[in-house]
């Protein structure tokens, strides 16, 4: 892998003329600590403002969206589609409107 690396991102070199500078200036930590400025300027509060209620809530949008369950649970690295279903179930009032239709 580091030869890939090394042959898209020339880091063989980099290194020599940057020997004391971390490899990857962001870390899972550098992420972290940016993400309150941003999550208050998007609005994002309560238990959504989480990573995984932000993963949950763009599933839920991506249902509401009609967008097909296969493709979602590749978006969002679900191994298995059953877990994705998941997220289909979170649409009380999408349900309630389907079930309308069938019936009227």
């Amino acid at each position: 892998m580091i030869d890939t690396l090394n042959l898209v991102h020339d880091l063989r070199k980099r290194r020599e003329k940057r020997a004391k500078e971390k490899l990857w200036a962001w870390s899972r930590t550098t992420a972290l600590a940016g993400r309150e400025g941003r999550r208050a300027a998007a609005g994002i509060e309560g238990p959504q403002a989480t990573p995984k209620g932000l993963r949950h809530g763009y599933g839920v949008a991506a249902i509401g969206a009609t967008v097909p369950l296969n493709m979602l649970s590749k978006w969002i690295g679900h191994a298995a589609i059953e877990t994705t279903a998941i997220y289909a179930n979170g649409l009380g009032e999408k349900q309630r409107s389907i079930a309308e239709r069938m019936w009227s």
